[in-house]
């Protein structure tokens, strides 16, 4: 179905977080406990409260992020790691511990371009166009989509969703001293309180800590779920649903600049047209992601470094 020209898909996520944000250690956890694969009950048994040094919600909680945030996928009851969480998360891999911004980066990626792995999140990276806005009104305009689309989700689901949303990406107070416990997106400053009353606002601009490798890993992403077509124009790039400008918050003048590089950072593989007053992408040959994705990690910008 559809909303204002934006096709939604049948099946959403508004639970299963237990009402846990993805903390820092739990995808690496959640790596070594599974290993090449293991069937789901690696979470589910007595022995996991051990395993995890977490309880049975926070355990239940580790396998929800670990399969959204793309590097596990499940199927038939067994947990498996993805080629991208394998390389990253292995002992000896490109960031096990994810101390490096380029692996938040693609966390985040895979959370909010996909509206069925946390529909909430997607919604409010890709649907809401205020840069500022109260979870009250989240609340009421993703509750009045779910009854349109016909979506199985109380408000109270919602509201603990939307709690859980912003305590993922929202740093409170003083920065917390253990890293374990803290949120790991709230490393990425892409959400900030705005002024009281409970309001808070996107972080718009050009994100220096975003490699170009990520970027255009994520763009090779969108380009695929548009279609694959052998061109894609800076404004979808820039404005689409599900698109690097909206999922990464950039404006588009930092969008046109990282396009502008796609020829260096690919090789020639994408190329910037601009001729005739019409700016795109044009792909004359398929690049290598896993070695793309490795060059993100060779210079290595801090975490606490500014968005």
């Amino acid at each position: 179905m559809t909303q204002g020209g934006l096709k939604f898909d049948s099946k959403v996520q508004f639970a299963g977080h237990e009402t846990f944000p993805l903390r820092l250690l739990w995808l690496k956890k959640a790596y070594d406990a599974i290993g090449d694969e293991a069937h789901i009950g690696v979470f589910q048994e007595q022995e996991a409260i051990t395993r995890f040094g977490v309880g049975r919600n926070m355990a239940a909680s580790m396998r929800y992020w670990a399969n959204t945030s793309g590097f596990f996928e499940e199927a038939e009851r067994i947990i498996r790691p993805t080629p991208i969480g394998r390389a990253i998360l292995r002992d000896g891999g490109l960031d096990p511990f994810l101390e490096q911004m380029s692996t938040i980066w693609l966390v985040h990626w895979h959370i909010a371009s996909l509206q069925t792995r946390a529909t909430t999140t997607f919604y409010a990276f890709n649907v809401l166009n205020a840069i500022d806005f109260e979870p009250a009104t989240l609340l009421d305009e993703i509750f009045g989509l779910a009854k349109a689309q016909g979506w199985r989700a109380t408000r109270g689901t919602l509201k603990r969703d939307i709690e859980v949303f912003l305590r993922s990406y929202v740093r409170k107070g003083a920065i917390v001293s253990e890293d374990a416990a803290e949120p790991l997106l709230a490393e990425l400053s892409i959400i900030r309180e705005a002024r009281l009353g409970g309001w808070y606002e996107f972080v718009r601009g050009p994100k220096p800590t975003l490699h170009d490798a990520i970027f255009t890993y994520a763009l090779g992403s969108f380009w695929e779920r548009s279609g694959g077509s052998t061109t894609l124009t800076a404004e979808q790039i820039c404005y689409a649903p599900g698109s690097p400008g909206r999922v990464f918050k950039l404006d588009e003048d930092s969008v046109v600049t990282r396009l502008m590089r796609l020829d260096d950072v690919t090789n020639g593989a994408w190329q910037w047209v601009d001729t005739a007053g019409l700016r795109q992408i044009q792909r004359t040959a398929d690049i290598d992601t896993a070695k793309l994705i490795r060059t993100a990690y060779r210079v290595t910008p801090s975490r606490r470094a500014a968005p």
